[in-house]
């Protein structure tokens, strides 16, 4: 009880805040993906697929699978746990589920490739924005993030952006094998949002930080 006591003192209630909203846009944005019907990021899409396979919800399957991905950080990767992991691992499956019935009763699907394309433009905002909140607050990422930070700290000689492309391509074979979406929403979202992230860290996720250090 001390050491979270300590910890969140440590960390600040901007910096919590902060990666509460993150994780909470990048939750939302699963949702709008979802609907857009142009495929989610790889490792949500690949929970979706093998859930849907194994009989269980999205949701379930994705912090049954957080919770084991956890096991591994802990062991190994310690340094890369905090507030961040831990609501990430257990929430976002499920408010990413809830936005998308919220969006399907509200509007239903998309009904041409232009609505479409609509919906994943908002998800690319939506998430790049989540991203970088949860990124620039600095209190752990989750455990999914987390593969490519460990696989890098014991491969040094492989760049890292070839460490989080080899996590990205695995969870997207393993969804195509499994029947799930993979389309231009899958793309986008494993290799296109670093501009949008860039974009929002500077204008947004930095200033609200910068402005709590005055």
């Amino acid at each position: 009880m001390r050491f979270l006591i300590s910890y969140f003192r440590k960390a600040g209630l901007r910096r919590i805040l902060v990666s509460t909203a993150g994780n909470l846009c990048i939750a939302a944005g699963v949702g709008i993906f979802k609907l857009s019907l142009l495929g989610n990021d790889p490792y949500s899409g690949m929970n979706m697929a093998l859930g849907a396979l194994a009989g269980i919800s999205y949701a379930n399957f994705q912090i049954l699978l957080n919770l084991a991905l956890l096991g591994v950080q802990l062991a190994v990767g310690r340094e890369t746990v905090g507030y961040g992991t831990v609501f990430n691992a257990v929430t976002v499956g499920y408010v990413g589920t809830w936005v998308y019935q919220l969006g399907y009763r509200l509007l239903g699907e998309p009904g041409s490739l232009a609505a479409q394309l609509a919906v994943m433009l908002l998800g690319v905002a939506v998430t790049g924005l989540g991203v970088s909140l949860y990124q620039q607050a600095r209190l752990g990422v989750s455990p999914y993030d987390a593969a490519a930070l460990i696989f890098h700290k014991f491969a040094r000689r492989i760049p890292y952006f070839w460490c989080r492309i080899l996590t990205d391509a695995t969870c997207t074979l393993v969804c195509f094998l499994s029947g799930g979406l993979v389309g231009l929403g899958t793309l986008v979202t494993a290799l296109g949002l670093g501009p949008v992230i860039t974009f929002f860290n500077r204008f947004v996720s930095d200033p609200i930080l910068r402005a709590g250090k005055k």
